[in-house]
């Protein structure tokens, strides 16, 4: 019987499936008068069954998932107290009396015991993954820069019109009267190598969306965008970014993409009433957030761990180069926190007193020595602005480590030693990456490194191979020659998650220089849920494909050596892959952000409800400090967003065969992978204090 049709049984036909391959369990269920009878019976059957075929981890992880002696759970991300009785429900199940049981939770039963009749692990081959990763396109091959060449050409004729029509006469993105139509391709065509341009010219509206996508979106998508507009999500999509969507019914595969521009049915229908996932984003004036920090206001500062707190500031780097389907602070664009108003973002004359006021709580705290940059995105601020945010950050680090004079031993604070900046817009407007900005990076660094700062990250976002484009690979390079590694997060979505995919943006990004970073489960609630993959693939992911990038000791030794330099990085980092037979780097790490606690993959499934979603149980990242506020967490109790089956059931309508998924039921437990030791924070100088401020724990 072929998996791909087990996924669509009812619950009918799944007990039948029962019968016909654990008959005996089917008669435990016949037999027992209640749950609590057949609970005894599946725990003999279980242990003899799995002393025959299984090891004694395989009989600890059946008793941990469906035999856990506590019946109600607290959802850590919802707050919501959950009541889970998986025995009581498959005996309920077996015998037709399943009310409200979804066949996903039946099946995940049915592929439980089925790998305990073998118990055998059998890893994909690395020819197998290979041929997954090769089968993913990227934005260089040449029929998919052919057919983006006259997506350019169709949409620039499209803002010649927009253009024309615009009432706005005092831009510099205008016509001449009686300018030629010849004249005016040729200055589209030019202004199109200008970021301010694409801002300038974003599509803002469903009904433009679908024009400059060729008017191939369907009835019932419009209907749906139309819905979304209503309901205030903002739309945001640069001229540049809609280029590399494909408008053709044969075009190559960019669903991964599209899924950034195109908001699901979920979206839209909980916009309103979505919660922030990021428990500690929520700042209440004088009271600690949910990590135990005290910060200055809600707006500006966030943070979860000692060594880092977020840095957004007043400006354009509030807004982006389009809005992300998935963005983590949707729930923010929900009370018109952010927008896409740059004109009103623009700083005002107050802000720079206020931005030296906030530089003092990094100044006065003693564990903070890395700022991140971003919003937002960092690089949406004007190279102008931008030079003014670190030059702030410069006199805060300057004025930090001048302090430390006066402190004695063991009592003096971390100094400044990582800046970071947060830009999607690599990926969303690589020309972005002008000579103003490369001049305002290379001045701070140099002036940064004389008072002991050392790392100089920007933090990109690519999803997919297909956002890797010639304009991307030079903007990259000049990043590089300013000085500053750049590091990517991916986030682990239904359509990035197919076989192969990561693996490929892995090898495309270190071709061109760029390093992994993370690759993040998807947050949120259900307005998220389209997007969800369960963390059980995310395991997969890194334990079948990702494995093929760990670097061994000498190539690391190598590699550590070569980013001291990042201008080399571009031209001798692949010529390091091709001497080892490496594929890619394996240098970032699959993880999930729990509200107000951190990243990590260390967990434990300990049950499943009714819908046959997976009840996991996170332990923290023992690999870095956290903040002393989550040692008076408790238990960390997650409850996916999809059951496995449900995901399976979309990885098939995207044409994947579901067989090659196979081994996805069997990954109930995961650990947190170990840091690559660039991600590390170098030694300091001094002997830092173990005492903390601006901390508030709640007992």
């Amino acid at each position: 019987m072929k998996e791909k049709d087990v996924l669509n049984f009812s619950c009918v036909e799944l007990v039948s499936l029962f019968e016909r391959e654990f008959p005996t369990i089917m008669q435990g269920a016949s037999l027992s008068k209640d749950w609590k009878e057949f609970e005894q019976f599946l725990k003999g059957y279980v242990r003899a069954a799995l002393t025959k075929y299984s090891t004694s981890s395989s009989i600890k992880r059946f008793f941990r998932m469906f035999m856990n002696e506590t019946r109600h759970i607290r959802d850590f991300s919802t707050g919501e107290k959950i009541r889970y009785e998986p025995i009581k429900w498959l005996w309920q199940a077996l015998r037709g009396e399943g009310d409200g049981i979804h066949p996903d939770f039946l099946l995940d039963w049915y592929y439980l015991f089925k790998k305990y009749q073998t118990d055998e692990v059998v890893l994909p081959e690395r020819a197998r993954c290979d041929q997954w990763r090769g089968r993913w396109k990227t934005g260089m091959d040449e029929d998919v820069a052919q057919e983006r060449r006259e997506n350019r050409e169709r949409i620039c004729g499209l803002l010649i019109e927009k253009i024309e029509k615009r009432d706005k006469l005092n831009t510099r993105y205008r016509f001449e009267e009686g300018m030629s139509m010849e004249r005016k391709r040729e200055l589209v065509s030019e202004w199109w190598g200008d970021y301010k341009f694409h801002l300038a010219l974003a599509v803002r509206e469903p009904d433009e969306l679908n024009l400059f996508m060729g008017n191939t979106l369907s009835p019932e998508l419009m209907e749906l965008l139309h819905r979304a507009r209503q309901k205030g999500i903002p739309f945001f999509v640069t001229p540049y970014y809609l280029s590399l969507l494909s408008v053709r019914t044969d075009g190559y595969d960019d669903s991964t993409i599209r899924s950034y521009v195109i908001y699901s049915e979920e979206l839209v229908e909980n916009f309103g009433q979505i919660r922030a996932w990021e428990k500690e984003d929520v700042v209440e004036p004088g009271k600690p957030n949910a990590a135990g920090w005290l910060l200055p206001n809600a707006t500006n500062i966030h943070r979860r761990y000692p060594e880092v707190a977020i840095f957004i500031p007043d400006s354009m780097g509030r807004a982006c180069g389009g809005l992300c389907a998935l963005c983590q602070r949707m729930y923010d664009f929900q009370k018109g926190h952010l927008n896409f108003n740059l004109d009103r973002l623009k700083p005002t004359d107050g802000w720079e007193v206020k931005m030296e006021r906030l530089m003092m709580y990094y100044e006065h705290d003693s564990q903070l020595r890395d700022i991140l940059i971003t919003g937002g995105d960092a690089l949406m601020s004007q190279n102008q602005t931008l030079e003014k945010i670190l030059d702030a950050v410069f006199r805060m680090a300057v004025r930090k480590r001048e302090l430390n004079k006066r402190r004695g031993k063991g009592k003096k604070y971390a100094e400044i030693q990582r800046v970071r900046l947060g830009s999607r817009l690599l990926a969303y407007l690589p020309s972005r990456v002008n000579d103003g900005l490369i001049e305002v990076l290379k001045r701070f660094r140099e002036k940064a490194e004389q008072v002991g700062i050392q790392q100089f990250f920007i933090q990109t976002h690519f999803e997919s191979p297909l956002e890797v484009t010639e304009e991307v690979i030079q903007a990259t390079r000049r990043l590089l020659e300013a000085g500053w590694i750049i590091t990517n997060q991916a986030v682990f979505t239904v359509a990035v998650s197919r076989r192969g995919h990561t693996a490929r943006l892995r090898e495309v990004l270190n071709r061109i220089g760029i390093l992994t970073y993370y690759t993040f489960s998807v947050k949120g609630f259900e307005e998220n849920y389209a997007l969800f993959a369960p963390n059980s693939r995310s395991l997969q992911e890194m334990l079948e494909e990702k494995v093929y990038g760990d670097l061994p000791v000498e190539l690391e030794k190598e590699i550590l050596e070569l980013l001291k330099y990042p201008e080399r990085i571009p031209s001798e980092l692949p010529d390091l892959l091709d001497k080892y037979w490496q594929p890619f780097l394996a240098t970032d790490r699959n993880v999930m952000n729990l509200p107000g606690i951190g990243k990590s993959m260390t967990y434990q499934t300990v049950g499943m409800t009714k819908e046959g979603k997976r009840i996991l149980r996170f332990s923290l990242d023992v690999g870095r400090r956290h903040s002393p506020q989550v040692d008076h967490e408790g238990e960390i109790y997650i409850v996916e967003s999809k059951s496995i089956a449900a995901y399976l059931r979309q990885l098939q309508a995207l044409g994947e065969r579901v067989e090659d998924y196979s081994s996805l039921w069997d990954y109930t437990e995961g650990r947190t992978e170990s840091r690559f030791a660039l991600f590390e924070y170098p030694e300091p100088r001094i002997e830092i204090t173990g005492d903390f401020t601006n901390l508030e724990i709640d007992s």
